[in-house]
């Protein structure tokens, strides 16, 4: 399946899908081979040579191959393909596609594929059987899977990114375009390891996102392996997951960064050691930045900031334009970002003047924002406006007992 955009679409135009749990026989019956005599006569058959005597042995019964599908023409993609053999015991099986050979095994007389089946395509089966006189046939038949739309396929978009290096606070984000409704089901299929091995937890936080965190920071120097075995996995209403997802992540140094809103300071902490103490100013009266736990997500060197982005409109006395706005990081959603603030150095250490973000000098601004990665972690206080779970990654502002109550297995 191809990849998607990891913003919602539409799910109108889904079909409803129907499993079928009969099988259709596939009769696979060939004659007996032919052997020479001793004296270089005509090669023998099932059938006894005219004007001799018939056969004392009789002929071996056919050999008969069923699946698991009725229609060979609209194979459904959530349930496993199986072949057995009546009549002869069942050898080798392979099932392909255009895109490579299905996984599957023989296991107690019956071949059953082990991987999900990709929507809208031709598959072949080849199979051999040996019959009771040692005999063997084989034979190949094909069949086509059911065709989705795209409205009836959900793609996972995963950060961090496949070999990004990450803070200590990053947690692992899926988000999906299409809503899955049997989060159970998906939550089995989405598995993290870590190494060291550091216990975590997945949170539901609607249909369309699930974070994964362990119970504290992460140790820095992990190692994170994600693995979502969602293709062609029910999602629920008629929707199939899109296609598997593997990503692998570091987490590097352990940065906190420690605001405190009524000092006016920022406390610069790395794997624990305190590194610079830093003059800043946060939100003033009416734009109070929130206290609580935020994360890093994106870096700009240079970023355009309007007021009206944050619902101050152009003609209020307190709007802005601000085209080259330096070292920007941004912690939450809701537009709060740690900056670059030449033009409040004067109250920086001593007062809040600005509209929720952090602001300090440009040389100190250059210096963390060198030193920072998403994932890194900021921890706010001195304020009364609370940090909420869904602005951002504000994922450890739950306890770890609550975390886990999001989870869909819980």
């Amino acid at each position: 399946m191809r990849p998607r955009a990891s913003l919602p679409v539409s799910t109108s135009g889904r079909r409803a899908r129907r499993r079928t749990a009969a099988a259709a026989a596939l009769l696979m019956v060939a004659g007996l081979a032919g052997c020479s005599s001793a004296g270089g006569g005509s090669p023998s058959s099932d059938a006894p040579a005219a004007g001799g005597a018939a056969s004392e042995s009789p002929a071996p019964e056919p050999v008969r191959l069923t699946t698991s599908f009725r229609d060979a023409r609209a194979v459904p993609i959530d349930a496993p393909v199986t072949v057995s053999a009546t009549g002869g015991t069942l050898g080798s099986v392979t099932v392909t596609s255009a895109a490579g050979e299905l996984p599957g095994a023989v296991r107690d007389g019956s071949w059953s594929s082990s991987a999900g089946l990709e929507p809208g395509t031709e598959y072949t089966i080849t199979a051999s059987a040996e019959r009771s006189d040692g005999s063997s046939v084989e034979r190949t038949r094909t069949f086509r899977t059911v065709d989705l739309s795209l409205d009836e396929q959900t793609y996972a978009a995963v950060a961090p990114l496949d070999g990004e290096t990450v803070g200590v606070g990053m947690p692992v984000v899926v988000t999906f375009d299409v809503p899955v409704t049997d989060k159970a089901l998906f939550e089995k299929h989405m598995r993290v390891t870590s190494s060291p091995r550091q216990k975590g937890s997945w949170y539901w936080l609607s249909d369309h996102e699930a974070h994964y965190r362990p119970a504290r920071y992460w140790q820095a120097g992990t190692d994170v392996d994600v693995d979502l075995e969602i293709n062609s996995l029910p999602a629920g209403n008629g929707i199939y997951g899109q296609e598997d997802r593997r990503v692998s992540f570091h987490v590097g140094d352990a940065h906190v960064y420690k605001v405190n809103a009524q000092t006016h300071q920022m406390q610069v902490f790395s794997n624990g050691e305190l590194l610079r103490t830093l003059p800043i100013t946060t939100g003033k009266p009416g734009f109070t930045t929130r206290s609580g736990t935020k994360v890093i997500m994106e870096k700009f060197d240079q970023k355009r900031m309007n007021s009206e982005t944050v619902g101050i409109n152009r003609n209020s006395p307190e709007a802005y334009d601000i085209d080259d706005v330096q070292w920007a990081m941004r912690v939450t959603y809701s537009g709060e970002f740690i900056h670059a603030a030449p033009w409040s150095v004067g109250s920086q250490g001593y007062a809040n003047v600005s509209h929720g973000c952090t602001g300090m000098s440009t040389a100190d601004a250059g210096w963390l924002y060198a030193m920072s990665r998403r994932g890194d972690v900021v921890e706010y206080t001195g304020t009364d406006r609370r940090m909420t779970l869904e602005n951002g990654y504000g994922d450890w502002n739950l306890s770890p007992a609550a975390w886990k109550q999001g989870s869909a297995l819980s």
